[in-house]
């Protein structure tokens, strides 16, 4: 009996002993699970961080990009219209150097008789001309365009009419009325072929023939530059667009 007694007392005292012993392993292993998830997630926040960094990079790169090459397009911009520019003044300049022969060239001769049907004021088809070229140094393209027009209606009889239907189709070009500014184009190398716009008309008449998709009439129009006004410079721009087609 002292010994059943015995072992019924060292089993009790034994039993609180393992109890805790087991409650220990359980705590360690939820406390080693809740530190294994804290670190996964953890990791997992610092990934997606990474990648945020990784991607405001990218965008700002691209901002960069994008910022370098609207400095281009700007300089491309401002280069094309200082180009237009240049080609502006100087068929201006042009134009006003063979105002002064053609004028001359016209002068009424006093020792003629008088015509029967009395001509236009000179004067105010000169202010009138002038008045529509001023459109053009200002770039006032539809304006330009539209005097212009006028012009040759008014003073059919004109010796200002080559420059007119020139001038006339250069402004309908730059307000992307194409195919008008053909049509003027065409007009003034086909009723004055020895004026000294005929060989820049037939240019203008090609650029205008490409665009309406016309590129057998456009290369037409380059061929017949080079081989009936070779030593102008329309000449040598026409050589070269025929060298790349």
């Amino acid at each position: 009996m002292r010994g059943i007694a015995l072992a019924m007392l060292l089993g009790a005292v034994a039993l609180p002993a393992r109890a805790g012993l087991f409650d220990d392993d359980v705590a360690r292993k939820q406390i080693e699970s809740v530190r294994i998830d804290h670190e996964n997630r953890l990791g997992t926040l610092e990934a997606s961080a990474r990648g945020q960094i990784e991607l405001a990079n990218q965008i700002e790169a691209l901002k960069q990009e994008l910022a370098k090459l609207r400095g281009q397009m700007e300089v491309l911009t401002n280069d094309l219209d200082q180009a237009q520019k240049r080609q502006r003044d100087f068929y201006v300049d042009l134009d006003t150097r063979l105002r002064k022969f053609e004028t001359a060239a016209v002068a009424p001769d006093a020792s003629q008789s008088a015509p029967a049907t009395p001509a236009a004021d000179p004067a105010n088809e000169t202010r009138d001309y002038e008045a529509a070229l001023n459109l053009v140094k200002a770039g006032k393209n539809k304006d330009a365009a539209a005097a212009f027009i006028a012009f040759t209606k008014a003073y059919p009889k004109s010796s200002f009419l080559p420059s007119a239907n020139f001038w006339a189709a250069s402004a309908l070009y730059q307000q992307r009325e194409v195919a008008e500014a053909a049509r003027y184009y065409g007009k003034t190398a086909e009723s004055w072929p020895d004026d000294a716009r005929a060989p820049d008309a037939l240019l203008g008449l090609s650029n205008c023939q490409t665009e309406l998709g016309d590129k057998k009439g456009a290369r037409a129009s380059l061929e017949k530059i080079v081989s009936k006004y070779p030593s102008s410079p329309a000449a040598q721009t026409a050589k070269q667009r025929l060298g790349k087609k």
